[in-house]
This record gives C-alpha cells, sequence and structure tokens, in this order.
C-alpha cells in the first residue's frame, strides 16, 4: 500500500491533486478541505491509501493519518465504499464524525449524501464501539483556498458536487445560492461554502 506521498503539487483539480513523486505525478483524490491546504508548486506531503479495484487503482490523500484512519474505517460498513467514505470526511470534520458516531446522532449522519435514516443507523450500531466522543476543543483556522480557473466554475463546482453523491437539483441551488451572495467566490470556496450549505438543509 502507498501510505504516503511527498513531492510538488503539479495540479489542483476540484476533487483531486497530482503530485510529483520520483518524477512520476500521481492524482491523489482528496476532500475540498485538504486541497484548500495544497499550494501549487509547492511541496506537500499527504497520508494516503491505495484502493484496488479490478479494473482501476485509486490513490486516496488526506491531511493527517487520523481522516485516512477513518476513511478505512467507514469502509468496513457494509454499503460504504470509498466516495461515499470521501464524502462523509468531506462533509464531517474526523471529531464531529466520532461524536455523531459516539452518541448515536442521526440527525448529523444524514447530512452525508447517499446516507438515509437507515444507512445512518448502520454506521452508528457497527461504529459506535469503535471509535471515542473527542472532547470539546476550539476550532483551528480555517484553510486558505488555492487557486482555481475562472471560467466555468458554476458547472465545475456542480460536477464536483455530483461526484460527492449530492443530487443535481440541491447540487445546483447551493451553488447558485453562494454565487448570489459571493458572485467573485473562486471553486475552492464555492466548493466548500457550498457543502457547508448542502450540510446544513439535510
Amino acid at each position: 500500500m502507498i501510505h504516503s506521498v511527498r513531492g510538488p503539487v503539479l495540479e489542483i483539480g476540484l476533487d483531486h491533486a497530482v503530485v510529483e513523486v520520483g518524477g512520476v505525478g500521481l492524482a491523489v483524490h482528496a476532500t475540498p478541505a485538504t486541497l484548500g491546504g495544497l499550494r501549487r508548486g509547492e511541496e506537500a506531503r499527504l497520508a494516503t491509501t491505495l484502493v484496488v479495484r479490478e479494473e482501476s487503482l485509486t490513490l486516496f490523500g488526506f491531511a493527517d493519518t487520523d481522516e485516512r484512519e477513518l476513511f478505512l474505517l467507514l469502509q468496513t460498513v457494509s454499503g460504504i465504499g470509498p466516495r461515499l467514505a470521501l464524502a462523509t470526511i468531506a462533509v464531517l470534520e474526523p471529531d464531529t464524525l466520532r461524536r455523531a458516531l459516539a452518541d448515536g446522532d442521526l440527525a448529523v449522519l444524514t447530512r452525508i449524501p447517499g446516507v438515509g435514516k437507515k444507512s445512518a443507523e448502520r454506521l452508528v450500531v457497527e461504529l459506535r464501539d469503535k471509535v471515542t466522543a473527542p472532547e470539546p476543543a476550539p476550532a483551528g483556522a480555517a484553510a486558505t483556498s488555492a487557486p482555481t480557473p475562472v471560467l466555468g466554475v458554476r458547472e465545475q463546482v456542480v460536477e464536483a458536487l455530483l461526484g460527492l453523491g449530492f443530487p443535481q437539483k440541491p447540487a445546483e441551488q447551493a451553488v447558485d445560492g453562494v454565487l448570489a451572495e459571493q458572485p467573485d467566490s473562486n471553486a475552492s470556496v464555492l466548493l466548500r461554502t457550498a457543502l457547508a450549505t448542502l450540510g446544513r438543509s439535510r
């Protein structure tokens, strides 16, 4: 397994970054928050895990090993694959997720795209004893946004939200709502704000 990658960031997309390792550019799929902490041309280190399928090899990257362990833990639950696990971490911070699982908070868990009441109940039953609810801690500084192309920003962000599992109409409404209030938002800021909006509306 590829445990981590370190090298200069060649590209930053809405759902992945390309990191050069030993002369090879590796596409690493990650959450908007993780991607927002990267800078094109600067060196980055990401904790990673390689998901092997018969038809593909997909590398997922995380800001730290804590996120990676939660990503792997989520996939031990029946019906939770890599895409849904990544969407979970994109919508809920690790401490929020652990607290929701430990407390059986279905309202928080159903904010995750593709997770209804039954799926949330299954997550609680299977993972409650495997996590520890964290102590309250002061919020860290928000990550600054990475520069992204200006053209087609709305379409890019809607497509990224669809890739995370949100239905098209709510995704478009969330993006349009953010653009109405912040018309100059770049794609990274727009995606994170739309995610927060969608999380609150579920």
